[in-house]
């Protein structure tokens, strides 16, 4: 099969060997030559400085890297002033993100959306920076129904967005109804399945349930009933992104993108399989 076009999702390591183990994770995927690498950014910017030196990182080893940017609780002046810190790094991509805030804080901040952070990077810096936003298949846990939330993904292209990288899922046809009903809206922007690899069964299931991603029922039962088996866990999970990653491929998608986990291990075994096929 012909390889897609690849991008993969880092953390920032909040301790000197986890970040060593992290350059050494980077080293492994880079031989899947991806597209581009992104670093998350913790709630209200909480990880800015760990994103950046992470971002610093995968620029020096030759490969583009987006950064993540939140705008929730942010100030105008604040977004500014990191904005320019990331042109002058050279970074050329973004993925502009709402963001969470830490608990404890109150709303502040001079931006309510992702849509006015893309409108307002777009009136900063013209076409400095490529623009990724959000897409939710399954719909965002905070909307108040699918179509407001097809409304606001809209809202975030007509602002300025290049293109959008999705939730994670493993119902195929839920990405592909809601590309669907947002290209009926007008949306013309590539929009790039968000792919979660299968590492185990319980922080998958806590995670999933949190930000609204959809487990199938089948999947949950089997996973449940491996128990503590991890070996069984992973073999099974690397079938079923496998399949689900050769579905979207088969139908033509812009790409994948893999929220890595700071793992090479399961990414590199989906690509492997794939390459096969």
């Amino acid at each position: 099969m012909k390889t897609p076009a690849l991008s993969f999702e880092f953390f920032p390591s909040k301790t000197a060997e986890g970040a060593e183990k992290l350059r050494a994770v980077r080293q492994q995927l880079y031989v899947h030559r991806p597209e581009f690498c992104s670093v998350t950014f913790g709630a209200g910017g909480s990880t800015q400085d760990g994103t950046f030196s992470a971002v610093a990182e995968i620029q020096a080893e030759g490969v583009d890297a987006a950064s993540h940017f939140s705008c929730i609780g942010a100030t105008k002046a604040r977004v500014r002033e990191q904005l320019g810190q990331l042109q002058a790094m050279g970074v050329k991509r973004l993925v502009a993100l709402r963001g969470d805030l830490p608990s404890g804080y109150g709303a502040g901040g001079e931006f309510q959306y992702a849509s006015d952070l893309v409108a307002f990077i777009r009136a900063e810096m013209g076409d400095a920076f490529h623009i990724e936003v959000a897409a939710y298949p399954e719909v965002h846990p905070q909307a108040k129904s699918p179509e407001a939330d097809l409304q606001a993904f809209a809202a975030k292209v007509k602002a300025g967005a290049n293109s959008a990288i999705t939730q994670y899922f493993f119902n195929s046809d839920a990405y592909f109804r809601f590309v669907d009903d947002a290209y009926a809206l007008g949306v013309d922007v590539p929009v790039v399945p968000g792919i979660m690899p299968i590492l185990g069964s319980s922080q998958l299931l806590r995670f999933s349930d949190a930000c609204g991603a959809e487990i199938p029922r089948w999947i949950r039962l089997r996973l449940q009933a491996f128990g503590d088996d991890t070996a069984s866990i992973k073999a099974f999970g690397l079938d079923v992104v496998t399949d689900l990653c050769d579905q979207l491929l088969t139908a033509g998608v812009p790409g994948l993108h893999f929220y890595t986990m700071n793992q090479s291990t399961a990414v590199g075994g989906i690509l492997e399989r794939l390459r096969s096929r």
